[in-house]
């Protein structure tokens, strides 16, 4: 789509209005951009006038954003973040691109962190910045470009490509195993269940696959795997994870399945990749999409394992 240049103030105007803006004060936004005050209150008038509205609500010796102005500040902060990151993945690296990716804590770094030096070695020129996420957010105001997401393949706003599946397992010490000998899913009742946040019926879920009612399933509550599967290693309780993500503590030994001879659930849930339709042509995007895309395939069948 072709940009039509009587919609794009100049970015002088801009600046002066995100400035003003986030420090409710001309004066600050001032100090802030090097100029005088009255040359911001200058640059804020001509922006209203070319928007047909004011954005600011003027009271004596203070100023504070009208409706309209909180959100169009918001729109343009996140255009302006944007533009900045463009402008530093360029010097960075101006023979590819970057890819700002938002990752799961877990996933990342057990799982994807591992492989992208072969996402590295084929696509030389492309820088991935990651961080962290742990639930939905709005594309439109947060400078990322992807998302890993877990879940139902529902993302407002956003495409989806589905990636792997899991299944998950009661997992603790093997201290803990002995001591409570579990022969059947009642039996877990008897050790303190680990629940995560992220997931909070995920145990009721799994008792009811094993046709096992529980309603008395009280316990510790966790926001990450990671510590999750920490305390199980500790002896606190029992967690449900995903097997693929604590497969080197199950063959170290530091973890153990409380019911190595039940089937294995899958989660209702999947991994897929998250990202705007307005990133779809982005080369960077659809590079690493493929190359994802694959790396989950070719892992799918031990995933399952």
């Amino acid at each position: 789509m072709q940009l039509s240049r009587r919609f794009l103030p100049p970015m002088s105007l801009l600046c002066a209005f995100e400035a003003s803006a986030r420090h409710q004060s001309f004066t600050a936004a001032a100090a802030e951009l090097h100029l005088t005050q009255s040359a911001v209150s200058r640059q804020i008038r001509a922006l209203e006038e070319r928007l047909g509205t004011e954005l600011f609500v003027r009271e004596r010796q203070t100023v504070r954003l009208s409706p309209a102005g909180q959100a169009y500040a918001q729109e343009i902060r996140a255009a302006l973040v944007r533009i900045s990151n463009a402008t530093l993945g360029f010097r960075t690296n101006p023979q590819g691109g970057s890819l700002n990716l938002a990752i799961l804590p877990t996933f990342g770094t057990r799982w994807l962190a591992p492989r992208l030096p072969q996402f590295f070695s084929a696509h030389p020129g492309i820088t991935i910045n990651l961080t962290t996420r742990l639930s939905q957010f709005d594309f439109q105001l947060e400078a990322v470009d992807a998302a890993i997401h877990f879940g139902l393949p529902h993302w407002p706003g956003a495409e989806l490509e589905f990636l792997m599946s899991e299944t998950v397992v009661p997992a603790c010490s093997a201290e803990l195993a002995a001591q409570h000998r579990f022969a059947e899913p009642r039996n877990l009742l008897r050790a303190p269940l680990l629940h995560l946040a992220s997931r909070p019926d995920a145990w009721q879920r799994w008792f009811a696959s094993q046709g096992c009612q529980a309603s008395d399933m009280q316990g510790m509550l966790f926001d990450q795997f990671a510590t999750a599967a920490q305390a199980a290693i500790a002896g606190v309780g029992v967690a449900l994870l995903p097997k693929f993500l604590i497969a080197r503590e199950l063959q170290t030994g530091d973890l153990v399945q409380a019911l190595p001879q039940l089937p294995e659930v899958e989660s209702a849930e999947r991994y897929y990749l998250a990202w705007p339709s307005s990133r779809s042509a982005y080369p960077p995007l659809q590079a690493f999409q493929r190359w994802l895309k694959q790396a989950a395939q070719e892992f799918a069948p031990s995933s399952a394992a």
